[in-house]
């Protein structure tokens, strides 16, 4: 009787720390599955750009700089996202997306604001359409960032409470990084009027 009372205690302590553990993994999963889902907006988005500049290259014939700008933001955000989706989580990875993302808007909004000299443009059809599914996947990606930063919150509070935060670390949980952009006024998507 005596030995089985040490014996029952290493098997709760090993239960113990193997829920411990598939918590961890679960919390895991959920905010990698949560980036997988800003990781379709993102891919949505960056398909439009394309469309964006290509409609107003007829219109926009002089503000090469501008379409290109465009283009090229967009080609570095799309690296770093494909980056990040391989990593989720990751501060490096989030961090180098967090930035392009923060450099895109600002080109978009420089672009959006040009689209409104242009009366011609900003009245066509497919810039208007465009324009409001830009809107509209703006808003998608909104959504999915605070999932994540949600999902990415619970997994960090887990693994930094006591006990998980003793053999956390041990088993490969690193902390995990939230997806911000930092800059107040780059919070907002990007202007998209439509008069």
């Amino acid at each position: 009787m005596g030995s089985l009372v040490p014996l029952a205690l290493v098997v709760v302590l090993v239960v113990y720390v193997a829920s411990r553990y598939n918590r961890l993994v679960a919390l895991r999963e959920r905010y990698r599955n949560q980036f997988s889902q800003i990781d379709v907006q993102l891919k949505r988005r960056y398909d439009l750009i394309p469309n964006l500049v290509e409609t107003a290259k007829g219109y926009m014939s002089h503000e090469r700089e501008t379409l290109e700008a465009v283009v090229q933001a967009r080609n570095e955000a799309r690296e770093a996202e494909t980056r990040a989706a391989s990593n989720p989580g990751s501060p490096e990875a989030m961090d180098e997306l967090s930035g392009a993302e923060r450099h895109l808007g600002g080109v978009l909004t420089r672009f959006f604001a040009l689209v409104e000299s242009y009366p011609d443009l900003k009245a066509s059809e497919n810039m208007r359409q465009l324009q409001e599914e830009l809107a509209s996947t703006e808003n998608r990606i909104s959504f999915a960032r605070q999932a994540y930063n949600d999902a990415v919150m619970q997994y960090n509070a887990t693994r930094a409470s006591v006990p998980t935060n003793l053999f956390a670390s041990t088993f490969g949980f690193g902390p995990a990084e939230f997806f911000q952009v930092e800059i107040e006024a780059e919070r907002e998507s990007p202007r998209v009027s439509f008069d």
